[in-house]
């Protein structure tokens, strides 16, 4: 039986890297254009959406929500009860304590401005993760992989 080699870096960690860089490709344009032109508004909505798929691709890998099935089993069963509550809820925890941030810094910003308007959107992305975490606890879609348990 031959022996697997294991995985570089590069290959394990390859979608969050890729998606990434591609996020800072689109903030990168954003700065350098007009967010009242066309390619200027595309550029922040852009920021918006890739931040949100990183932090899905990130929070999914690291964090936990029981019942979801957006989300990994937590590994450690044998916790005490507070870290056990905790670990099952920690990427609901995790999007509620950093879409606080994003609402507060959304609060501080002027909402028309060229970054005002992108953190409205990331509030937005930010609020529709939590929602698909915690709608997937106990609603299901027929034919879909996800809701299959």
């Amino acid at each position: 039986m031959p022996t697997q080699r294991r995985k570089s870096f590069l290959h394990r960690h390859s979608l969050s890297l890729v998606s990434a860089i591609i996020l800072l490709i689109w903030i990168a344009l954003y700065i350098r254009s007009n967010p009242t032109t066309h390619w200027g508004s595309f550029f922040g909505n852009a920021i918006a959406d890739w931040t949100g798929l990183l932090v899905t691709v990130l929070a999914t890998k690291y964090f936990y929500e029981v019942g979801s099935a957006e989300s990994r089993r937590p590994p450690h069963r044998w916790l005490k009860p507070l870290w056990k509550i905790l670990q099952y809820h920690s990427l609901t925890i995790f999007l509620a304590a950093s879409g606080v941030g994003w609402i507060w810094l959304f609060a501080k910003s002027d909402p028309t401005s060229k970054w005002g308007t992108v953190i409205s959107n990331i509030v937005s992305e930010w609020t529709q993760i939590a929602g698909l975490v915690l709608l997937t606890k106990s609603l299901l879609e027929s034919h879909s992989k996800e809701s299959r348990r």
